[in-house]
């Protein structure tokens, strides 16, 4: 994969949608930090049904501290791993409120202190927050970065490094959202929609589909 073909592909995924977002709903930082944590081996569909009912009646870091262990867990029960899920919200409340005035930080290393934040939560933060240039690899970014030969590593570290030394300074902003998105719609992991894929030429995926 040399910087021409990384250069059209994101072009393609730009001109595809110019203005990518997460599916995740959320009006604050805070809010966001908690839909993230949420969907850790959960669906965007499965979090968003729960915090439409959560976050009118507490959306502050204040609030769903009161709520505590059991009153989140009504609004979340849903999700998977929602127990443990409900302990590290309710602790991180309390470090918000007790050493950060209630707000969510924009350094890296304070928001990687948080319980039940690490590095992926803390890089989707940045970016989708605060406007960071971050980028978050979960198994979708993962697949596609080494699928494509766009990124190839054999860790998340290793693939994350290497979005952020080859992706054009002028695409990384939104990258992270067009390669969740195009991994999630398109470079599927069972069978990857090869047909309909529009940086297929560019592709170095040696097993591409062929339409049925």
């Amino acid at each position: 994969m040399n910087p021409a073909k990384r250069h059209e592909i994101f072009s393609r995924l730009r001109d595809l949608n110019p203005h990518p977002a997460t599916e995740l709903e959320y009006q604050t930082p805070f809010e966001l930090l908690l839909a993230v944590i949420l969907s850790a081996q959960a669906t965007d569909k499965g979090v968003n049904l729960a915090t439409r009912k959560l976050f009118p009646k507490a959306n502050t870091p204040a609030a769903i501290y009161k709520l505590g262990i059991p009153g989140l867990e009504r609004y979340i029960q849903t999700i998977g791993l929602y127990h443990s899920k409900a302990k590290h919200i309710i602790a991180t409340c309390k470090t918000l409120a007790e050493q950060y005035g209630g707000e969510v930080p924009r350094e890296r290393e304070a928001l990687e202190s948080l319980p039940g934040v690490g590095r992926k939560t803390a890089n989707v933060i940045l970016n989708t927050a605060f406007g960071e240039p971050a980028i978050a690899v979960d198994t979708h970014i993962f697949r596609v970065a080494n699928r494509t030969g766009i990124a190839p590593g054999k860790t998340v570290l290793e693939v994350e490094r290497k979005l952020l030394k080859f992706v054009p300074d002028e695409f990384k902003h939104d990258a992270h959202h067009w390669l969740i998105l195009h991994g999630r719609y398109v470079c599927k992991a069972r069978k990857p929609n090869c047909p309909e894929c529009l940086i297929r030429d560019l592709c170095e995926y040696k097993l591409k589909t062929a339409k049925a």
